[in-house]
Formats: structure tokens, sequence, C-alpha cells
């Protein structure tokens, strides 16, 4: 197992430093870019002394419209994050839709994704846990933050205890979604790493022309207010040119405004972790 990750496993520790960071492009859209993009942030936390875990998803299975970018091909993709890993010394993290996938998956990655739409799928998240990865679940943007409950447990009945959750808005009427930050505190007292997923929190799903909007602007906003509010690590997705990216360009911090970002983050935290 990485450093990182035994970093992350340890709860506690994690506490009395720097949150994690989990950040990357939203899908693999070709080697050079995920390893440019994996190798400057994993440069910029290593001056900032923030555990990084570079994610993407190796293939985009939940599109609007049937037209949409899904991935450069299963095996391709999972090679370049096994790669990633491995050149970089970071873990790596993506998601899965089925039980066949994360068997095929834990094969190339450390951490294995269950997508906030799937967080209640018993099999899905059995499956995830009996490949001994590390699992991060979603919250369903449908769910109450105390329902996480039940589905961290079904990880750990499955004899498998490296599991963390993440918050990732709740929907708001048809195209929008709303923080409820109480729901930070209320699944850390599951006793697992909590993390804010600050992008995805800030689409607009469901837009007439079937691609996702966002907000960007408010980026800043949401992972101040989440690092105010002491959680655990930080979900970033990143590209060098949002407007271009094949998946979730509108709610993407651009890669040259990260290191900004993560420095005053970091000042807050202290704060925090002072008060």
């Amino acid at each position: 197992m990485h450093k990182t990750l035994l970093k992350i496993s340890n709860l506690s520790g994690l506490k009395k430093g720097n949150f994690f960071l989990i950040a990357g492009p939203c899908v693999i859209e070709g080697e050079s870019m995920a390893f440019n993009i994996a190798g400057q942030i994993a440069e910029i936390t290593k001056r900032l002394d923030i555990p990084y875990i570079f994610k993407a998803s190796y293939r985009k299975a939940n599109r609007t419209r049937i037209d949409s970018f899904t991935g450069i091909g299963d095996k391709k993709a999972l090679n370049i994050l096994a790669e990633i890993s491995k050149r970089f010394e970071i873990p790596v993290l993506t998601d899965v839709h089925t039980e066949e996938e994360a068997e095929v998956a834990a094969k190339y990655v450390d951490i294995i994704q269950v997508p906030a739409f799937l967080c209640r799928q018993t099999g899905l998240l059995v499956a995830a846990a009996k490949t001994g990865k590390f699992i991060n679940i979603k919250k369903g943007q449908f769910l109450s933050p105390s329902a996480m409950r039940f589905a961290i447990e079904k990880i750990i009945k499955s004899n498998n205890s490296n599991v963390m959750i993440t918050e990732r808005g709740t929907t708001f009427g048809y195209g929008d979604l709303v923080v409820d930050f109480r729901s930070i505190p209320v699944m850390q007292n599951f006793e697992a790493p909590v993390v804010l997923d600050v992008t995805h929190s800030l689409q607009q799903p469901n837009q007439p022309s079937g691609v996702t909007g966002g907000l960007p602007d408010m980026i800043n906003t949401i992972a101040s207010a989440g690092i105010a509010a002491g959680v655990d690590g930080i979900f970033i997705e990143t590209h060098y040119n949002p407007a271009k990216a094949k998946s979730d360009g509108d709610n993407m911090l651009a890669v040259d405004k990260l290191e900004k970002l993560l420095t005053k983050l970091i000042k807050i935290r202290k704060v925090i972790i002072n008060t």
C-alpha cells in the first residue's frame, strides 16, 4: 500500500495535519494530458505537503446524451492510470459502475470509487469491498448524510475497513445542487474520512442542451467553507483547458489556479486546527 494511503486510513492522524487532495481530469482523454496533469499536481502537493491521490475515470458511463464522449478504451485508460501510480508514486482512483468493472479496475488502481447514483447498490458495494482496495463512496444527491452509515456498513461487513465517503451536494430542484455543510460532521461520526467534492457540487445537471452546466466561480467559496467545516479531504476535477474538456468542463478548475487555492486552504486549515 502507498504511504499516502496509510495516511488516509489514519483519520486521527489526518486531523493533526493537512487535508488530503483527490484531483485530476474527469476522464482520461489521452496519455499526455493525464501524465502532464498528474505530474504538475504531484509537484504542487509535494511542495505544500498535501497527501495526493490522482483521480480520473477510465470510462464515463453516466452521460446525458448518447453522443457524449465516454473514453479512449478501457484497457488503454486503465494502463495509463497504473503507469501514473508507478511513475509518480501516488495512489490513483477511478470509478466503477458494475460488479464486473470493480474486479477489473482493481488490477490497475489503488482506490475504487462508487458513484453517487449507485451508492445504495448493495451488490456493487460488496464487490468493490471484496477487491481489498480502499473504497470511496460518494453520497447520493438524493440521500441524507445519516443514511451513509449503511453504505459504510456494507463495506465493513464485507471484511474491508478501508473506506471513505464523499459529499457532492444535494439535488435542489431539477437543475442545481446545494451543499449542506452539516453533512460533514454527521458523516465523520461514522469514523471514516469525509471528503468534499467541490467541483461536482457545483454542477447544474439536466440542462436543455443535454450538457451539464456548472458554477466554477464558486469553487473557491465551497472549498474554503469545506475546510472551515473540518473536512478531511478535498476532491477537485481539473484540466488545462476546462472549456475544451470532454466531460464536466463547466464545473472544473483550471490547473494553473490550483496552487493558489490550495495555499489558501492550508491557511484556513491551520486556523481550524489551532482553534
